[in-house]
């Protein structure tokens, strides 16, 4: 028997809802297996599983939109009364007259959002215009600088003109948020819209998707794997696995007495800032079995209350250095007085710091601090910085053009968006292969048999060689791109916010990797992200950047239970978490 839920209000009332709703691939096999709930006016609901679970599909479906490969299945989805009619049924004009105005949608990567080659400003005013809202350009304008306004931006003409380059990656998710909300909708679908924002941000975006859901009385349909997000913004709580919904209930119901199995091992891999969880040792997510507690179409589940963690262990990512590097403690990355600047703003202005063999540093930041930057000058990535950057005591050119080939082998750099590093027409096998061709590796049986071995160690496998990046989930292609920078064995991994896209059992798992690599093979790790509450869970030390410039540097621990900066302070104050 399928088990669904649904959501027990008064369907009359609700903003949205769906009913038994079935997704299916273009060769019949059921992706969603009768999925229903229902969205109430100010109420947001928070839909979480792993990759693959079916929760983006699910989204997606609520306003009509299925991705390649997959087809309309069966089922209803209602808007408020239904007066548009069941929106699965739909021809495609009439969806494009809802999609922005009635119903909107922010996606996971911004980029799918905004325009390149337009201003932010004339994008905002472009949704306005479309679905006839304003009836001056003077009202629209209007109301372009109030959104920005909401979501924590300057509104000034002078930032409304900046083109979506000119932002960074946490300010481009704000204006795709100000854009769904501009026509001020009765539902929005937000696709992971924090993931690649810093605590700071979040912590301001999330208050204002509350503020704005309340106050406008929106619906919110919220698809993430961010459960200490869920734990901030969330009324409801629907976790779905391989279709299904297996768990729905209020917030704290779900999170502090989870009654499935499946959502009890999802709590458990969930990182957490003072490193109680051991994050990347639980046996079910990491060990021989992958994570796959069987759903209503597989093995029943094991409901059991046996404890998942074991606090009494020593904490894996509290762990020393690496022997290789305490006794040698030889220098891997040297940086002295680095510095960039565009015009006459500083985005680095000099840095210095020194990364052992063997040594993981984190570096933290809000969304423009700098920290991004300075990894992509590490890499060769950015070759319009001043100062010096060393490797094995050896100075770096500039640009990976002017470098050696085993210099761009020792350096390899994961990008946080797995499409600027994936290229969409290629096989994966052939993405991951391709460091393997640039180091000289023509025997394409050798060549194989390595990228079969990284597609395993991130959790992949043969099975994922012969697809393509469009046929993956969202963190199934960043673990690809994970793969293609292993592949090769390098010395210095540059991690840009690489586990954003990922859930939580996946981000354990792949957290568990690297410090095995990191200990097995004594490889250096630089890892920017702006998730803190991985902190003690993957690095030796940290560096927080604020305004191009490193406010803090110490240990993990000494920074963590010490934070010299105000900044510092700040930033691990707004962490979310649940207890």
């Amino acid at each position: 028997m399928t088990m669904t839920t649904i959501v027990e209000n008064d369907i009359a009332a609700s903003a949205l809802c769906a009913t038994d709703l079935r997704v299916q691939t273009d060769a019949g096999e059921e992706i969603l297996h009768g999925v229903s709930f229902t969205l109430a006016p100010g109420r947001i609901l928070a839909l979480v599983g792993e990759s693959g679970s079916g929760k983006t599909t699910a989204g997606l479906a609520c306003m009509g939109h299925f991705r390649k490969g997959l087809s309309k299945g069966t089922g209803t989805v209602r808007l408020g009364s239904g007066d548009h009619g069941n929106i699965m049924d739909l021809p495609d004009a009439q969806l494009r007259r809802l999609r922005g105005k009635v119903i909107s949608y922010v996606p996971q990567d911004p980029s799918l959002s905004l325009n390149p080659s337009m201003r932010i400003g004339e994008q905002i005013a472009e949704t306005l215009r479309v679905h006839q809202i304003g009836a001056t350009d003077s009202e629209r304008r209007l109301r372009v600088s109030e959104v920005l306004a909401e979501v924590g931006l300057a509104n000034d003409p002078a930032y409304q003109r900046r083109y979506p380059h000119q932002l960074s990656g946490g300010q481009q998710q704000r204006v795709g948020i100000a854009m769904a909300f501009a026509c001020r909708p009765s539902v929005i679908v937000l696709d992971e819209p924090t993931t690649g924002l810093d605590v700071t941000t979040q912590a301001v975006v999330l208050q204002t998707i509350g503020e704005l859901a309340e106050r406008h009385q929106v619906a919110g349909l919220y698809i993430t794997h961010d459960l200490a997000v869920v734990a901030e913004i969330a009324d409801e709580v629907a976790v779905m696995l391989e279709g299904d919904i297996v768990e729905h209930g209020a917030t704290d119901q779900v999170l502090f007495a989870p009654r499935h199995g499946y959502t009890r091992r999802l709590l458990a891999a969930v990182p957490d800032l003072a490193g109680k969880r051991r994050v990347g040792q639980v046996e079910a997510i990491t060990g021989e079995q992958p994570l796959v507690v069987a759903g209503p179409h597989g093995v029943p589940d094991t409901t059991g209350s046996t404890p998942l963690v074991d606090d009494a262990k020593p904490l894996p990512g509290n762990l020393p250095r690496p022997a290789s590097v305490a006794v040698a403690a030889r220098p891997l990355l040297q940086l002295s007085d680095l510095a960039l600047s565009y015009g006459k703003h500083a985005v680095l202005d000099g840095i210095d710091f020194q990364l052992l063999e063997g040594e993981s540093m984190m570096l933290l930041g809000e969304s423009g601090s700098g920290k991004t930057t300075l990894s992509r000058c590490v890499a060769g990535l950015n070759d319009a910085y001043t100062g010096s950057i060393e490797l094995f005591g050896e100075r770096l050119a500039t640009g990976t053009r002017m470098r050696s080939s085993e210099d761009r082998r020792r350096i390899q750099y994961i990008f946080q968006s797995p499409f600027s590093s994936l290229n969409p027409r290629r096989t994966i096998a052939d993405s991951v292969g391709v460091p393997l061709q640039m180091s000289g590796i023509n025997d394409k049986r050798k060549r194989r048999a390595l990228v079969r071995e990284a597609l395993d160690q991130v959790k992949l496998g043969e099975r994922y060689m012969e697809r393509r990046p469009g046929d993956l989930s969202g963190g199934e292609r960043q673990r690809a791109a994970i793969a293609r920078a292993l592949v090769n064995a390098p010395s210095l991994l540059v991690c840009d916010e690489i586990t954003s896209a990922l859930d939580v059992s996946v981000q354990a798992s792949i957290l568990d990797l690297l410090r095995t690599l990191q200990t097995d093979h004594n490889m250096s790790m630089l890892f920017v992200t702006h998730n803190i509450a991985l902190a003690r869970h993957i690095s030796q030390r940290l560096a927080v950047l604020q305004k191009g410039k490193i406010v803090d540097m110490d240990t993990t621990e000494e920074v963590l239970n010490n934070p010299q900066h105000h900044y510092t302070q700040e930033l691990l104050a707004n962490v979310p978490a649940f207890k």
